[in-house]
């Protein structure tokens, strides 16, 4: 009896392993998304769940900066970081390919709750400027330098016909988790931030809403997609599948500002009614926008952010062909 259970336990394990053989997957290929910690980007950490047919390795950096170097460094294979990262690192000669949009918006610039500045009231901040210069005290502007918000700051603020580096004297504050506590200490007037932290700000009353400053070159544009010559070169499909993810994930958000609440207040730490806030001056756009993309790097180089002329290349660098499959659309659909 034993022998016969024997038997039959070895010729069970036999079906089985066969039976097994042909439904063993294929490993899948697994590619490394990054991407920096602010109301815009966190949804990247979802990424996961809305890609198919490889797996995405969603990896959280603390700035845009620190995602751009894992990529030229190639400790990952996609990057999330801004339009302005996408310049600088073209002006710097690193490998950058474009190959999707994301969410824009998110700048928002704040002033002291003490100083007599209605909203977009940009006649009255410039009095202001010149009142400070009149008694010798520095009118002090912070942003972090280099993120979106500081170059939608710097363009606003010059198409106000207000230098940046002359009229005001600017603070860099790296971590926009910290404008807070910059303008509650009394060390700055007026901060240009990124969303959560703007909607924090305003709803903790450390400061006032001034203005939206949408009104330059960059527009609204914030967040792009980038990868490496070489990814797309060794894994074009595995690229396809990341930008048919991030559209999908695109689209559930902007359906879904339930999700993208959770997701914030998840990664950031922060209140759902700051989550709340900050979606509203936030824009799921998956598209690539070339002709603004070069007018940005267009101000970029009249702000002295970078040396050279890149418009060429920050037009030449947008691949518009996962886009395309993604969608179905055109590239004339989709900012081409």
């Amino acid at each position: 009896m034993k022998t016969l259970f024997s038997r039959l336990a070895l010729a069970a394990a036999v079906v089985a392993g066969l039976a097994a053989a042909p439904v063993a997957k294929a490993q899948e290929t697994t590619v490394k998304v990054g991407y920096a910690k602010c109301a815009h980007c966190v949804p990247m950490s979802l990424l996961p769940d809305y890609t198919q047919g490889v797996k995405v390795e969603a990896i959280g950096f603390n700035t845009g900066n620190d995602v751009l170097t894992a990529l030229v460094s190639k400790s990952i294979d996609v990057a999330q970081v801004t339009y302005l990262h996408y310049v600088t690192g073209l002006d710097k000669g690193f490998d950058l390919v474009a190959i999707s949009g994301q969410i824009s918006g998110g700048s928002t610039i704040v002033v002291a709750n003490d100083l007599p500045l209605p909203e977009n009231d940009w006649a009255a901040l410039k009095a202001l400027i010149a009142s400070y210069k009149a008694q010798g005290k520095p009118f002090r502007v912070a942003a972090s330098r280099g993120n979106a918000q500081d170059i939608h700051m710097r363009g606003a603020l010059a198409k106000q016909g207000i230098d940046v580096n002359k009229d005001v004297q600017f603070i860099n504050i790296p971590n926009p988790s910290d404008h807070i506590q910059a303008l509650r200490r009394g060390e700055v007037e007026m901060i240009c931030t990124v969303e959560p932290f703007a909607t924090q700000i305003l709803q903790a009353k450390a400061a006032k809403l001034f203005a939206y400053p949408y009104d330059q070159a960059a527009g609204k544009l914030t967040n792009l997609i980038v990868t490496r010559s070489d990814v797309i070169a060794k894994e074009p499909k595995a690229v396809a599948a990341v930008v048919k993810g991030v559209v999908a994930l695109d689209e559930k958000l902007d359906a879904d500002h339930v999700l993208w609440q959770g997701v914030i207040t998840k990664v950031t730490g922060l209140d759902k009614s700051v989550a709340d806030g900050a979606i509203i001056n936030l824009y799921p756009d998956y598209k690539m926008h070339r002709a603004q993309a070069a007018a940005i790097a267009d101000m970029m180089r009249d702000l002295k952010y970078i040396n050279t002329d890149v418009t060429k290349k920050v037009e030449d660098n947008m691949n518009y062909t996962f886009l395309e499959q993604a969608t179905g659309k055109s590239k004339s659909d989709l900012g081409y």
